[in-house]
């Protein structure tokens, strides 16, 4: 089984969410945690593993031989991201555009553009007691980070229980991050904000024909209604309130999950996930 944690706007709590269930649930059965805000990935704070792997993650960029280059422009044509400039004597390449689709070196007539790996980032791998953990760290002023994603997924192991902890927003990277998971926990805030970012998240979800299922992190703040009408009027599960408390907060402060600082709450979220399984289950049976 494979839960995405995402959430329309960061600073949800979405990160508290996964690693609390992912501590909940060790306890019972192996657990993967792939940290897919490469971005800016915390959940190594709270989840503290020892990190054994590190290895540098490439794309691919277009080099010009020059030599060969008749400049006849096919290769700008064919780029839909505009990374490479033909002029008349010249071509210039833009890395930070190019998505390494190698498109312009397979339609290039002269066979003048090769291709090389450009380091964007690292990835790291290890192991937080029954947990393996993978995350991946884009390098500062690189500006794609789904390849990245991509990275930290192809560790996936389908024989263990797998939290990936999405980037906030609906962007690319939380697109490919979500992709593929049998179930999708949005963790959102009772606020106007939001809900107005919670609505876009179901959004992806339905485009992704991913089920879902919604968390309310910092309730009691006399909104939770707009949340609750929002659910029922789109027939998406509440499956989770997280109340608004210093004590959380406390813990939070100090790089603790509140699953690890609070017993009780590691009860709630093996629930959470017998929630999960059984909303899955009904899904799938319906879809037969």
């Amino acid at each position: 089984m494979i839960i995405a944690v995402a959430s329309g706007k960061g600073g949800t709590g979405k990160t508290t969410v996964a690693a609390g269930l992912a501590i909940s649930m060790s306890a019972e059965r192996k657990i993967q945690f792939l940290d897919c805000d490469v971005e800016e990935p915390d959940a190594h704070l709270f989840l503290r593993p020892s990190l054994l792997e590190k290895e540098p993650v490439f794309v691919p960029e277009p080099v010009v031989d020059q030599s060969l280059c008749d400049y006849c422009g096919r290769c700008m044509e064919v780029c839909a991201y505009n990374a490479i400039a033909v002029f008349e004597r010249n071509v210039l390449v833009f890395p930070q555009l190019c998505h390494g689709c190698g498109g312009c070196s397979y339609f290039c007539p002269c066979r003048a553009i090769a291709e090389k790996g450009r380091i964007i980032g690292v990835l790291e791998a290890g192991r937080s007691g029954n947990m393996d953990f993978v995350h991946a760290v884009l390098n500062i002023g690189e500006a794609q980070p789904v390849p990245l994603v991509k990275a930290v997924k192809k560790r996936l192991n389908p024989e263990c229980l797998v939290i990936v902890d999405a980037s906030p927003g609906t962007s690319c990277p939380v697109v490919e991050a979500v992709r593929g998971s049998g179930f999708c926990l949005l963790v959102t805030e009772p606020t106007p904000f939001g809900l107005h970012d919670l609505a876009m998240a179901v959004e992806m979800t339905e485009a992704l024909k991913i089920p879902r299922g919604v968390v309310i992190n910092r309730s009691d703040l006399k909104y939770d209604d707009i949340i609750e009408n929002f659910c029922l009027s789109r027939g998406i599960p509440l499956l989770l309130k997280i109340p608004f408390s210093r004590e959380v907060a406390g813990f939070y402060a100090r790089g603790v999950n509140m699953a690890e600082g609070i017993p009780e709450w590691r009860e709630t979220f093996r629930e959470l996930y017998q929630k999960v399984m059984v909303f899955s289950e009904t899904v799938a049976r319906y879809k037969r």
